[in-house]
């Protein structure tokens, strides 16, 4: 311990206050063996940060519009669908993403940090498309089927209409019941 001089202001007379020599900063917040969590806990924050802002990659099926060949993602889990085509930056001409449901229900989606325009088929169980809606990026319009469905394929913007694809059409494949 050190002493340095303080002046009371009630008295003339110079005092010597004891003090102590100042710490590292470090010390004055946390202990040092803090440090190293600290930047593991830094670097897994950025790392998740990173990947929440990053297209999802998803395995592949088949389907059929007619002579049309589509390969749509699959998104079965509720934390794919809720991320579905989000920060996707391009897409392939006959490329697209099927969102699966347990149920049959009204289904709204809509289109925040989704990049791309994109067209949407609200599709029955046994492959039958109920509507179709375009959508535009980065918006956060509702767009919902017209009656229960298990089933939503989004597809470039424009995709349903270049084909001929309207309500009542037939899409076939693998999660569709015969």
């Amino acid at each position: 311990m050190t002493a340095t001089c303080a002046e009371n202001p009630h008295d003339s007379r110079a005092t010597l206050v004891p003090t102590r020599p100042p710490r590292p900063a470090t010390d004055a917040f946390m202990p040092r063996t803090s440090l190293p969590f600290l930047a593991l806990a830094a670097l897994v924050f950025s790392l998740n940060a990173a990947a929440q802002d990053a297209p999802q990659k998803l395995p592949a099926i088949t389907l059929n519009a007619g002579m049309h060949l589509i390969q749509a993602e699959l998104a079965q889990t509720p934390d794919e669908r809720s991320i579905g085509l989000m920060f996707r930056k391009t897409m392939g001409a006959n490329e697209g993403m099927l969102f699966a449901f347990e149920q049959p229900a009204t289904q709204c989606f809509w289109m925040k940090n989704t990049l791309l325009p994109l067209s949407i088929a609200f599709v029955a169980a046994d492959g039958t498309v109920v509507n179709i809606d375009d959508m535009k990026p980065q918006t956060l319009d509702s767009h919902c089927s017209t009656k229960p469905v298990p089933f939503v394929l989004e597809m470039n913007v424009g995709w349903f209409a270049k084909r001929g694809i309207k309500a009542g059409a037939k899409l076939k494949g693998a999660p569709f019941a015969p």
